[in-house]
């Protein structure tokens, strides 16, 4: 356990590959019925009689996989167990500045009259044993309401799991270990075909007094002393590209009523409960349903409305469908700040952003954008915020911003679309580097300039569409152009590839080199091992001009 979420170390997700134990690994959300089924159809082909249990949240309940999946369970009819820990974190709890936001969405409610207003009845053939060990209502709340839950207990008095075709049993009380384990042992013995589910309500972080009245500043943690609650977290010169996105997007709202911003469950991870602090209506936590906030983002922008859609890059993968269908093929001005993009550290390849850049620029209407500094960010928010006639997108990373200065008054000033900048002039080569590798690449400049090579380093600001004449003098005026990116294959700089093939610039004597992630999955890690791992640290990248140049000893003493 010491090495958890460390280099070489246990995952902080479960992992196939890493124990027999794991069954099937997660990061994301709302997968386990989905898989469940798939394992407990599978053991049904192959004659085997293991028991599949599923344990999901009632946050993951807000996704609609869940739902295709219990439809799907319903009819399939096979044996299954469905655990719904029902915590009331429908949302993360990091979502509001205050604490704990009340969960969001019409399931929490129905979940909460369940709870409150429904005792352990009799249920077919499961639920009958069950009912007479335990009886009685088993989780009250002070407030009861006297209604039936609202599209969860229909007017026979089935619920809503049940109209799937899921026995439903619960709510049970999971920090009553007999009675659950009773209940357990009655379902597992119980030869009753078809899927169950079993309402568990829990309380996040019981047991633990400083977890049990802060479950938003525990939701994730870093190291802390058990005996106070403390967490040791390292103080920074700088606020975090996530920060720094917030302040953009408010000062943007602060003058256009008409921007909006619009999060999956994750106010707090993407800075959004800055945004709601100060416009409380204008921000829309739609739960853990990314391809819902993706198309009611573009629904938003069908009556004038400005969105910005703030997920995570690896998350966004999610609703690519909508992305393209419902946005970029209506040309729908929805504005994705798409945050983690590039390597996340201890998070590891569930959460890595290494693919945005690539399904997002091939799509025909996308603006995509990336800032090399903190500065950028605010002028690339701006600049979205400008673009009205169709979609656009910006990534930034996890971690924290360089220390340039801001813009006054935290407003940003619109760029002008297509266009990069140089921001060193050298010889022989030229490094175009994309988002925050631009750092990098002034770094590897930097590690040259003792060797007696004078590069030159252009901030591409854009990947679609491309500065077409920042390239064409970049290839012309060096014999070496190397493209930068932390991205997968297929990114920035295959598409710089694709303009100069087909603008004659690689018929003469350049040579181009695109540096990129490695096409592999890159375990977690400290940021700076996974740099190495990558091949992108500003030691790699001057190692890398070295040898094309022939210059091979000074590539090793760079590396060394």
């Amino acid at each position: 356990m010491p090495t958890l979420r460390q280099t070489n170390g246990l995952s902080g997700f479960t992992k196939r590959s890493e124990s027999d134990y794991d069954c099937f690994g997660t990061g994301h959300s709302s997968t386990t019925i989905s898989a469940g089924l798939g394992m407990a159809v599978g053991r049904d082909l192959k004659g085997k009689s293991n028991n599949v249990v599923a344990v999901i949240g009632d946050g993951a309940m807000t996704a609609g996989q869940a739902y295709e999946a219990m439809n799907n369970a319903g009819y399939l009819d096979s044996d299954m167990i469905v655990i719904l820990n029902d915590n009331k974190q429908v949302s993360l709890p990091t979502a509001n500045l205050d604490g704990p936001t009340a969960p969001v969405g019409a399931l929490s409610s129905a979940l909460s009259r369940l709870q409150s207003n429904r005792p352990l009845r009799e249920l077919r053939e499961v639920a009958k044993g069950v009912t007479k060990q335990i009886g009685g209502p088993m989780h009250e709340l002070a407030a009861k309401v006297d209604e039936y839950a609202r599209g969860l207990i229909s007017g026979s008095g089935s619920t809503f799991f049940e109209e799937l075709g899921l026995y439903y049993i619960g709510p049970v009380d999971g920090h009553n270990l007999d009675d659950l384990t009773a209940i357990l042992n009655e379902v597992k013995s119980t030869k009753t075909t078809g899927p169950v589910l079993i309402h568990v309500i829990t309380e996040k972080g019981r047991g633990y007094p400083y977890a049990e009245k802060a479950a938003d500043k525990y939701h994730g943690v870093t190291k802390f002393d058990p005996a106070t609650g403390k967490q040791f977290k390292s103080s920074a010169p700088t606020q975090s590209y996530t920060t720094y996105f917030a302040e953009a997007l408010i000062a943007e709202a602060e003058a256009d009523k008409d921007i909006v911003a619009i999060h999956a469950a994750m106010g707090g991870g993407t800075g959004l409960n800055l945004f709601q602090r100060r416009f409380p209506t204008r921000c829309f936590d739609v739960g853990i349903a990314e391809q819902h906030a993706v198309t009611f983002a573009a629904g938003l922008a069908c009556e004038g409305i400005k969105p910005f859609c703030a997920i995570y890059s690896s998350f966004l993968q999610r609703a690519y469908d909508q992305v393209v269908h419902d946005v970029d093929l209506q040309k729908l001005p929805v504005r994705f700040a798409m945050d983690r993009a590039g390597l996340v550290g201890a998070d590891g390849p569930t959460h890595c952003g290494a693919f945005d850049v690539t399904y997002m620029a091939c799509l025909p209407n996308m603006v995509v954008m990336a800032p090399s500094d903190e500065a950028e960010l605010f002028h690339m928010v701006a600049t979205a915020a400008a673009i009205d006639d169709r979609p656009s997108c910006f990534r930034f990373p996890r971690g924290n911003g360089v220390g340039i200065e801001l813009p006054k008054g935290n407003k940003g000033i619109p760029l002008e679309i297509g266009k990069g900048r140089v921001l060193i002039e050298g010889e022989r080569v030229a490094l175009l580097g994309y988002g925050t590798a631009v750092q990098s690449c002034m770094a590897a400049a930097a590690l040259l300039e003792p060797h007696g090579i004078r590069l030159t380093v252009a901030d591409a600001r854009f990947c679609k569409p491309l500065d077409h004449d920042l390239i064409r003098s970049l290839a012309k005026s060096h014999q070496v152009l190397i493209t930068v990116e932390e991205g997968s294959i297929g990114g920035f700089g295959s598409h710089v590839a694709q303009f100069m093939a087909l603008d004659g610039l690689l018929d003469g004597n350049l040579k181009w080199r695109p540096l990129v992630l490695p096409d592999r999955y890159i375990d977690h890690g400290s940021p700076v091992d996974q740099q190495m791992e990558a091949g992108l640290t500003p030691s790699h990248i001057a190692a890398t001009v070295c040898n094309i140049l022939g210059k091979a000893r000074e590539a090793l003493e760079i590396m060394s």
